[in-house]
């Protein structure tokens, strides 16, 4: 099988129900906002295939892929990341302060607050697939990337640097 199929060559794109939609509408900007986190993600070399696989699960519920039996629940998945959060938290000292961003983590939870926003403005242009759970899943997920950046750059003596105004 080809990788390129030259269906897209014209601006259009094909999801996963077989319906094609401009590259520039809503549905595509949050598809592709996902594609970047996972990808984002893949490249910190820390054990977060689970969260990959649930982030694909996402774009392909959005890209139309019908439920089945084996569809995740986002909401345990959800409780999943606040119990990972407060596991890392016991470790951390208790923040009082803005932090500069500093190391990739930091990054993919900028990406990811990016696909949040794609996410509101897909429902905002009238569109709503699964804003809900997908909307709930991204918030934790990057209060996660957080919390998880700051355990990363404490395992490896890395300062927080607190803004000042």
């Amino acid at each position: 099988m080809k990788i390129y199929t030259k269906t897209g060559d014209r601006g259009e794109t094909g999801l996963v129900n077989g319906q094609r939609v401009a590259k520039n509408q809503a549905v595509v900007e949050v598809l592709g906002a996902i594609d970047e986190l996972n990808a984002t993600i893949g490249t910190l070399n820390l054990p977060l295939d689970k969260i990959q696989e649930d982030l694909m699960e996402i774009a392909a519920k959005i890209a139309g892929k019908k439920e089945d039996k084996g569809d995740r629940n986002l909401e345990r998945k959800v409780k999943g990341l606040e119990r990972e959060i407060d596991r890392m938290e016991k470790d951390l000292p208790k923040l009082t302060n803005f932090i500069l961003p500093a190391g990739p983590v930091h990054l993919a939870r900028a990406v990811c607050r990016r696909a949040e926003r794609r996410v509101v403005a897909m429902r905002e242009a009238g569109d709503v697939r699964d804003p809900g759970e997908t909307l709930r899943y991204l918030n934790r997920l990057s209060d996660y990337l957080f919390v998880l950046a700051r355990w990363e750059n404490r395992r490896k003596k890395v300062p927080e640097k607190i803004w000042r105004r």
